[in-house]
């Protein structure tokens, strides 16, 4: 019998468990053994031993300088496990846009059998093999580890940095990122961003600098899609997998996509002033394409969190030349007021997101635009971005 560790107890290893019924997980938040509900032991990260394990699957945030990892001689992940039964994969990733991509696409081939899944939410080990397709949200975490499957067809959004400290460098998360079209064959194919044309693959490459390159490509026409900004490159990369595998261009169908709240979601207060929760945006690439979107207002922006290691200045070059006030948030708030002292902009320092709503409800005017748009992430002080989005919009609706 084959002895199965499980690193992590959550979301993903829990799924996998019901494949391998004498898997044993271990997790850095125990502190003692216990037995849960589905019969599985979980233990304290400290108890693995690898000498009585012959397979390790990890939860894919689980960083590579974890002592897990470390000890691990037969490491798998949670990709490779399912490779050899996975039907047709459509895998999606890149720094910002591709939740919005995934669904999209999954919106559009739905009648042809699809599931999504991945780091959208729903692990592997819930999707049906048998189904026509799998669309999958590929974050650098799974492809760190993931060294046999490979997708079918790739679909990569551009790359900016993010999860710097997890992988130690930005050269690092880009190879994770091209690693999949490394391991593609002939016949397989790969839309990535032009900057990238030269990685070595068997794939066929089609790649872009921009939306136009990709409406052209796949003769789609742009004007005749609602979404604009970075949404349009979404919808535009969803199509085009559309095209390549059933030579279709719906124009109604994607149309009709509502996208999901948290990102770029306008609301009016009870004065009709504008605040817009963009609290997915939790690096400074998406933030500068929500700031883009809003620049010919006079802004007030609520920023920080935990920014992950990463270098800020790109954000604050682009935000010099805006007609805005910055309102810090979060742990990286000393960094932030550095920065604006460094590139003379208005900033508050607030620590938390009411304080920030409380500040900026005193000066709104009706032609400007209250924008939360962090380029951090949440949990330094939020269960989730969601959390942190929810209690934006609650906050805003409360407002006299």
């Amino acid at each position: 019998m084959q002895k199965v560790s499980l690193f992590g107890y959550g979301k993903t290893t829990k799924a996998i468990a019901k494949k391998v019924p004498h898997a044993t997980f271990y997790d850095d938040k125990v502190t003692k053994p216990f037995r849960d509900d589905d019969g599985f032991m979980v233990k304290p990260s400290s108890d693995f031993d690898p000498k009585y394990s012959d397979l390790e699957i990890p939860s894919p945030g689980i960083p590579p300088y974890n002592p897990l990892i470390q000890k691990a001689q037969n490491l798998l992940s949670e990709y490779d496990f399912f490779a050899n039964s996975a039907p047709l994969s459509i895998w999606i990733s890149g720094t910002n846009g591709k939740t919005t991509t995934t669904q999209m696409m999954q919106y559009l081939l739905q009648d042809k059998g699809s599931q999504e899944g991945g780091n959208i939410g729903t692990p592997l080990a819930s999707l049906n093999p048998h189904a026509g397709m799998w669309i999958l949200e590929t974050s650098s975490f799974t492809m760190h580890y993931t060294n046999i499957a490979k997708p079918n067809i790739y679909v990569l959004l551009p790359l900016t940095p993010d999860h710097i400290s997890w992988h130690g460098s930005m050269d690092e998360y880009i190879q994770a990122k091209l690693k999949p079209i490394e391991m593609m064959c002939e016949g397989e194919i790969a839309i990535i961003p032009d900057a990238y044309k030269n990685v070595k693959t068997k794939a066929h490459l089609i790649t872009y600098t921009n939306e136009k390159d990709i409406a052209e490509h796949f003769g789609i026409k742009s004007e005749n899609i609602k979404f604009k900004g970075a949404f349009l490159a979404d919808a535009l990369l969803a199509m085009a997998v559309d095209k390549i595998l059933f030579d279709r261009i719906d124009y109604d169908k994607i149309n009709s996509f509502v996208i999901d709240p948290h990102r770029q979601e306008e609301l009016r207060d009870s004065k009709n002033r504008l605040w817009v929760n963009d609290t997915k945006a939790t690096n400074l690439d998406a933030t500068i394409a929500a700031l883009k979107r809003y620049k010919d207002s006079s802004i007030h922006l609520i920023l920080g969190g935990d920014d992950k290691g990463v270098e800020l200045n790109e954000l604050f070059v682009f935000m010099k030349d805006l007609n805005l006030t910055l309102y810090a948030i979060g742990s990286n708030q000393e960094k932030l007021l550095d920065l604006s002292k460094q590139y003379n902009l208005q900033i508050l320092a607030c620590g938390n997101l009411l304080t920030a709503i409380e500040a900026i409800d005193k000066v709104l005017q009706n032609d400007e635009v209250a924008l939360l748009s962090p380029a951090a992430a949440s949990l330094d002080q939020f269960t989730s971005y969601a959390q942190r989005g929810d209690i934006f919009k609650e906050a805003v609706r409360k407002l006299l």
